[in-house]
């Protein structure tokens, strides 16, 4: 059962396209640092890949693991999975500071990585990882689950692929967290670590936006964080916002928080608006506030009707199959890696932006 009111621990499944047969396409999981290693794993399992093997320093969090997967095999070290010629992709969840790292450990060894987000902490270990993503030919993929794993937001690329709105002019982005402060690591209130609030909820955000609006690259405009309520805790950024204007002139803002109250069903109310020439669009992504929960809602409006579309479970989350295909013939069919690095790039830009 998915727990919706805990984002740390949220990991959907679907009934998905099976696009390999078992054993096709296997992969790895190591370094369970952070709770959506369970939504990356399902959502690849869900597609027909073969989950082989898992590592992790942590005893405790692997017995957890496999006792999610009974059946997966647990590696002595990386090492043990890097020489393994049957594991084509690497999933792993490492604390941010060191997903740049093992991205590079795993793509030297020949095989693809699938981080989960933030994928960098500064724009330094960006640099390092382009130049070996491109030197080796591997992928550098990313969990960008705001939109990759919510059947509402991945929706709403659908239709806007379709011209359901026209030209988009604006995406804007409210994404609130349940802090959740006594179940945090210590990690989570280091901002060495984490990256801080832009970085790493906001890269969510900009990926949303790169693709709603069909940028390439975006300027940044204005950037704000903050520790309004935490004195306790000096290294954790509680607020963000950003606004930012696209290479096509789209506009962008987001506000990005961990103030989700308690009374909330799920871990966060996160809303898109998406404003085009033709129509526009509203995401109830997670819950639709004191109607149902959890919930995926899309509201439609264009020059012929308003229009509530249900989209929970509905959409099979196509990602993480055309990610599998991507792997075997090298294809960019679920995201190119321009995309995977502009998005990370430009929110750590907001991040610097905002400390200055």
């Amino acid at each position: 059962m998915v727990n919706i009111g805990d984002g740390a621990s949220y990991a959907p499944s679907a009934k998905a396209e099976q696009v390999v047969a078992p054993g096709e396409f296997c992969f790895a999981v190591a370094h369970l640092d952070h709770g959506h290693i369970y939504g990356q794993t399902n959502g690849l399992r869900d597609a027909g890949a073969t989950l082989k093997t898992v590592y992790d320093p942590d005893p405790a969090r692997v017995a957890a693991f496999v006792e999610t997967y009974p059946g997966v095999a647990v590696a002595a070290s990386l090492e043990q999975i890097l020489q393994d010629p049957d594991i084509k992709l690497v999933c792993a969840a490492a604390v941010p500071d060191q997903r740049a790292a093992l991205g590079i450990q795993v793509m030297e060894s020949g095989r693809d990585y699938f981080t989960d987000k933030s994928p960098f902490t500064t724009l330094e270990q960006l640099q390092a990882v382009r130049a070996v993503a491109a030197r080796t030919g591997q992928k550098y993929a990313v969990y960008y689950a705001e939109r990759l794993h919510n059947d509402a937001a991945w929706h709403a690329g659908e239709l806007i692929a379709q011209g359901a709105v026209g030209r988009v002019l604006q995406v804007l982005n409210l994404a609130p967290h349940r802090l959740a402060k006594a179940t945090r690591p210590g990690w989570f209130f280091d901002k060495a670590r984490y990256g801080g609030i832009l970085t790493d909820i906001g890269s969510h955000q900009v990926e949303q936006f790169l693709t709603y609006a069909g940028c390439a690259d975006a300027a940044i405009n204005f950037a704000r964080v903050a520790n309004f309520s935490h004195p306790d805790r000096p290294g954790l950024e509680d607020f963000g916002e950003m606004s930012m204007t696209g290479d096509n002139g789209a506009s962008f803002y987001s506000r990005v928080d961990w103030y989700t109250p308690d009374g909330l069903r799920t871990w966060g109310d996160g809303r898109t608006f998406i404003v085009g020439t033709e129509g526009s669009i509203e995401l109830r992504k997670y819950l639709d506030v004191a109607r149902e929960a959890p919930a995926a809602k899309l509201f439609l409006v264009d020059g012929e009707q308003e229009r509530e579309i249900d989209c929970l479970n509905r959409s099979g989350f196509p990602f993480f199959g055309q990610l599998i295909r991507d792997c075997i013939a090298r294809t960019e069919l679920a995201m190119t890696q321009d995309h995977v690095f502009k998005a990370a790039e430009l929110s750590m830009k907001a991040q610097v932006l905002a400390e200055q």
